[in-house]
């Protein structure tokens, strides 16, 4: 970001409370918490019901920075500290609105791509594979962690330059209507949907309502010159692309597959019809760490936008450092992005090798008492779950497998069911032990133990102390343990005092 006072006024409908010294002087970033500003930056007082923003304005001013927007009367005391070092304050109707409206100034200054992403498994892992694909190659900006929210998305863009080649932004929803506002100001020009699964199904209802909410992204696109990548994989590949009436509109349709299935056809449609652009693999195995090796492949993708499609299959051999067969389809999404913006295969599937896994992502750490850790903690919902446990008893274990999960947010009605579909899952399973944490997971315990699980290697805990004091009684050189559950549950405490 980079605007000085008068249009961050101006956009944001703002009044000065106190006008800066240098009215042409740029404001260079933008941070609602005061630890973390840095000189330049613009601090945004946000309201909370614990903690309110104004109460720090002025240590964001003693820190460097050079305005901040408020939308409450600002102290005497304050205003005097402002004057002094020259800093704007700009009261705004809204300040958390008030971030939007200066995202939606500064897209204006963007010439880069704008790739959006979401879906229902896979967002961060996907975006953190596209970011670190065409890294290699361009100068690139990506949501940090996974903040997708109203907050964290317009913040990407404000740490985008104006020739920052790539911005890539991932977006998060709980309801309808919720990624069409966030691309109201983002105004992508690609979108990928990873999947359509039950996330967010208590709010929503049923899959088919999550996935005309999720093509929301594909419907925002800009007509005959946007990209939707989908994957074809997923069962409502057909339906979001029809929502989203992208053939009608002319958006281009990339298609992605991790699933070992070679396209039907590849390179030319029916009669003079292109088909669409593909990326899949084929020769799919996993290593004994449960780590991916296959061939990338690819068809349709010219040299540059204008170019016609090739239908020639290019291949290129690919290993990825992150586990699980369901990694396969997130590197095909990245590499299907990486190649529709000029990017050889080889190059991609490069970048791809180097990719490493975000902390509480199948994180795989060494404890000091000789056994492994799976760090799966960060988040957790029936897609994710099944195939973490899957991919968790594909790695070669010396010693026993330990399953620790817990309970499963915003399923609503349909909690209990996806609780006892991972517990059938988990039974069939080959582990030595299954300890499930909170109300919800019983449910995993008890479906577990209805498929077949001996009931005493199945336990049943209400807090993280049962389940490190059992472990702590169980473990041996050489075991292993995967922690998953959605983040409200605290199990990274479960992997903290495991490692520690």
């Amino acid at each position: 970001m980079r605007l000085n006072a008068k249009q961050i006024a101006a956009c944001t409908g703002g009044t000065f409370v106190v006008e800066p010294v240098d009215a042409r002087a740029l404001l260079t970033g933008l941070t609602w918490d005061s630890r973390e500003v840095h000189p330049g930056d613009l601090y945004v007082a946000l309201p909370g019901e614990r903690v309110d923003g104004h109460a720090f304005i002025a240590a964001a001013l003693r820190a460097g920075a050079l305005g901040a927007l408020v939308m409450q009367p600002v102290d005497q005391s304050v205003r005097t500290l402002a004057r002094e070092l020259g800093a704007a304050l700009i009261d705004v109707p809204d300040t958390t609105h008030a971030v939007t409206d200066i995202a939606r100034e500064w897209r204006g200054h963007l010439k880069g791509r704008v790739i959006a992403l979401t879906g229902s498994t896979g967002k961060t892992t996907t975006k953190n594979l596209v970011r670190d694909v065409l890294a290699a190659a361009h100068t690139v900006v990506a949501t940090a962690g996974n903040q997708n929210n109203e907050l964290g998305v317009p913040k990407t863009l404000l740490t985008a330059e104006p020739d920052t080649e790539a911005v890539v932004v991932e977006m998060g929803m709980r309801g309808a209507g919720q990624i069409a506002a966030l691309c109201a100001f983002v105004r992508p020009d690609w979108g990928l949907i990873t999947n359509v699964g039950e996330s967010h199904i208590e709010l929503l209802g049923s899959r088919e309502n999550i996935a005309r909410a999720k093509a929301e992204l594909l419907r925002e696109l800009p007509e005959g010159v946007g990209r939707a990548f989908v994957n074809a994989d997923d069962d409502f590949a057909d339906f979001v692309r029809a929502d989203a009436h992208v053939d009608a509109r002319g958006v281009a349709t990339v298609l992605f597959d991790g699933s070992s299935q070679a396209p039907e056809r590849c390179g030319q449609g029916s009669g003079d019809e292109a088909a669409p652009a593909r990326m899949w693999a084929e020769d799919v195995t996993l290593d004994e760490q449960g780590r991916p090796h296959f061939t990338l492949c690819a068809c349709g993708f010219g040299d540059d936008d204008a170019a016609a499609p090739a239908p020639a299959v290019e291949t290129a051999p690919c290993s990825l450092t992150l586990r699980g067969l369901h990694n396969v389809a997130n590197a095909c999404a990245a590499a299907a992005v990486g190649r529709a913006f000029g990017m050889s295969l080889a190059a991609v599937a490069e970048a791809l090798s180097h990719a490493e896994p975000e902390a509480g992502r199948q994180e795989v750490l060494a404890a000091r008492a000789g056994y492994t850790v799976v760090n799966d903690a960060y988040n957790a919902n029936p897609d994710s779950m099944r195939a973490s446990l899957r991919t968790f008893c594909a790695l070669e274990v010396p010693g026993r497998r330990v399953a620790v999960l817990g309970d499963m947010g915003e399923l609503g009605e349909y909690a209990p069911a996806c609780h006892e579909g991972v517990g059938a899952l988990a039974g069939s399973l080959p582990l030595e032990r299954l300890i499930c944490v909170g109300e919800l997971a019983r449910l995993i315990a008890d479906a577990a133990e209805q498929a077949g699980m001996d009931p005493a290697r199945i336990v049943r805990a209400d807090c993280v102390a049962e389940v490190l004091g059992d472990l702590d009684a169980y473990l041996e050189p050489g075991d292993a343990v995967l922690v998953k559950a959605s983040h409200f549950m605290g199990l990274e405490r479960v992997v903290e005092g495991l490692v520690n």
